[in-house]
């Protein structure tokens, strides 16, 4: 289908012979410069049809208000598996003086987004108007999911008749990596990102005079020592060989210099690979919590607010994943020992529903640029090197039509 040369990652793009590679970075940058928040990237989505009905697929918009889902069929197998791209920007003001910055203020494609989209179209493009497409046997759903930066798009399309109306019997996600060298693709079999909890503790004292603390119970004291404590909850309650992460991400008491509060905030998050590690957290969390609040004379509340789940990919899925970047990438390419990321993804709704994997394709870092940082910006370079793992996994997965 295409013919590998030896090269460093990073030239992966000229490598790969794909007609309209430049026609599809130059819908890159136009997605770039108007992004759009979740639920509403009506232009996004705008863009996406357009492109799809062009290849002559049949498309289906309004899942989950803004998701579109384009089908490829071929063959008469009945079997079909689901490609998905996010599409949400960040509300983020772009730092960056490229010709293509967001027109939007306030607004940005800070984590590849816009990257994922052109991949996936460009896919899409490949397997309908390319005589060099491979042949194979069901149907292929171009999922193009809003909402994913928080606002648990994935979820809202399966709400939405996702696997009811576009039955497939696995599902298949790609996100770039910048700290994977340009083009190399990640793929892990098990866990691959945490999931997300929101932490909220109240403490509640008894305000008083600040030079007569000794007329109330300081909440601030109370809440500190509870920051201090939760520094122990993985490594004093979890076996070694198990991850987790506790970060109290913000703290507010008090109004005055002379004033101790009656109550003080805390908030973080809580990442955990599954849900029994998960228990065991919010187990530890509320006896501290408990305990300290005891100590001290302060009433202390802790709610558990859980989000995202742990985006877990399924054996034999990750298998064939690897077969298709291996053939994409060349094996020298491809990381099989990659650590799973304590960040996490609205993927693993999908994943909980269906066997699927979802890997990391390596962006690098152009400018020195991570993840959502303001001056972060997509690598175009890798955008051949995502399509043609596209259309390897298609080729595996569905096989040829007889």
């Amino acid at each position: 289908m295409f013919r590998h040369v030896r090269s460093a990652p990073e030239k992966i793009m000229k490598t790969i012979e794909i007609p309209f590679l430049q026609e599809i970075v130059a819908l890159r940058r136009d997605i770039h410069a108007h992004p759009e928040l979740a639920f509403e990237e009506t232009r996004t989505s705008g863009v996406i049809a357009r492109e799809l009905e062009s290849c002559g697929l049949e498309v289906h918009r309004g899942l989950a208000k803004t998701g579109v889902v384009g089908i490829l069929r071929r063959g008469n197998s009945g079997r079909g598996i689901g490609l998905r791209a996010d599409m949400d920007a960040l509300p983020l003001e772009e730092k960056s003086d490229l010709p293509y910055r967001s027109r939007n203020p306030g607004l940005k494609h800070g984590c590849g987004h816009d990257g994922h989209v052109a991949m996936l179209l460009g896919a899409a493009r490949f397997l309908t108007c390319c005589r060099e497409a491979p042949d194979f046997n069901g149907n292929v759903f171009f999922i193009f999911q809003p909402a994913e930066e928080g606002g648990g798009g994935a979820r809202a399309m399966i709400e939405d008749g996702l696997f009811s109306r576009f039955p497939m019997e696995a599902v298949f996600g790609l996100h770039n990596w910048p700290e994977i060298p340009a083009g190399q693709i990640a793929v892990l079999s098990g866990p691959v990102m945490a999931s997300d909890c929101h932490l909220k503790i109240m403490v509640k004292g008894r305000g008083c005079h600040a030079a007569m603390p000794h007329q109330g119970v300081d909440t601030l004291v109370a809440a500190s020592h509870v920051v201090l404590a939760l520094q122990t909850v993985v490594s004093r309650n979890l076996p070694p060989w198990e991850s987790a992460v506790v970060s109290v991400t913000r703290m507010h008491g008090g109004s005055a210099m002379n004033i101790v509060p009656d109550e003080a905030f805390l908030c973080g998050t809580v990442r955990t690979f599954n849900p029994d590690t998960q228990d065991a957290v919010e187990k530890a969390i509320k006896r501290l919590c408990d305990g300290i609040g005891a100590a001290f004379g302060a009433e202390i509340g802790v709610e558990f607010e859980r989000h995202y789940p742990p985006t877990v990919n399924s054996a034999a899925e990750a298998k064939l994943c690897l077969k298709a970047a291996r053939k994409a990438a060349g094996v020298e390419n491809v990381r099989e020992n990659e650590r799973p990321s304590t960040g996490a993804e609205d993927f693993a709704y999908m994943l909980e529903r269906k066997p699927g994997c979802y890997v990391w394709l390596g962006s690098g870092r152009p400018g020195g640029y991570a993840l959502h940082n303001p001056n972060y910006d997509f690598n175009d370079d890798i955008i051949g090197a995502g399509i043609r793992y596209w259309v390897n996994l298609v080729e595996m997965a569905l096989g040829k039509a007889g």
